[in-house]
């Protein structure tokens, strides 16, 4: 999955035929708000936000299609300052090409995503529309912010592993949750947790930011680190800084 930042209102999102296999998606999926195409959406708005600063929370959002082949598939995605433009807006696709004969998707399968691609959106986004699915897609937008408010997810870049280590040792027994250490490859480090909220991991996050940069992420940022940096304690990573 590539993903380009156009603007600061629009970025460009590639998938192809291995991106779609990888999470056992068929191209015209995209278009029925599938479980699996709303995490693929997702993923690739919390991908954009890491790497681009791409947000967009309460904003409308505009997706067109560009069916590149019948493997691969360019996404681009907009922000849009009037809802109001989204109906008539969503209408501008571009005509997909010809099929081979050997294809696994159908020409119906490609004009069904041009068609039905704002139903994803409204799935994913919440973005107020006109569905019967419109209030179960608002509930589930209600008890994901609940739960972001309850869960505590950050991540803390060192200039060096000494400074990891002393900002470790100063907050010792106070972290309660999963943690990782990560290096990339200008020698800087990365501590990354995941814990509930509370006043003993608010502590810990005060000492280290006075050691270190807190990056704004997504819940998909520890994918990323995953695939681009090295990691180097893979788990219980403030515990065992701690102790060194």
């Amino acid at each position: 999955m590539k993903i380009e930042k156009i603007n600061d209102n629009q970025i460009k999102c590639t998938l192809n035929k291995s991106d779609l296999a990888s999470r056992e998606i068929k191209i015209s999926e995209l278009a029925y708000g599938t479980q699996k195409a709303k995490e693929l959406f997702r993923d690739m708005m919390q991908q954009a936000a890491y790497e681009f600063g791409f947000e967009a929370e309460d904003i409308p959002l505009m997706i067109e299609a560009i069916p590149v082949s019948p493997d691969c598939i360019v996404l681009l995605i907009t922000k849009v300052e009037d809802p109001e433009e989204l109906d008539t807006r969503f209408s501008k696709f571009a005509p997909a090409q010809e099929e081979d004969e050997d294809g696994e998707n159908s020409d119906n399968d490609v004009l069904e995503l041009l068609n039905d691609m704002n139903n994803l959106i409204n799935h994913v986004k919440g973005i107020a529309s006109n569905t019967d699915n419109s209030a179960n897609t608002s509930a589930t937008s209600e008890e994901q912010k609940k739960a972001n408010k309850e869960h505590l997810v950050k991540c803390f870049k060192f200039n060096s592993l000494n400074e990891a280590i002393t900002a470790c040792h100063l907050s010792t027994g106070l972290f309660k949750g999963e943690s990782a250490l990560y290096k990339d490859n200008n020698d800087k480090y990365y501590i990354y947790l995941d814990a509930v909220k509370s006043i003993e991991n608010a502590k810990l996050c005060n000492i280290f930011s006075e050691y270190s940069s807190i990056l704004k992420i997504t819940y998909s940022a520890k994918n990323y680190y995953d695939e681009h940096y090295e990691c180097i304690i893979p788990n219980a990573a403030i515990e065992k800084l701690s102790k060194i």
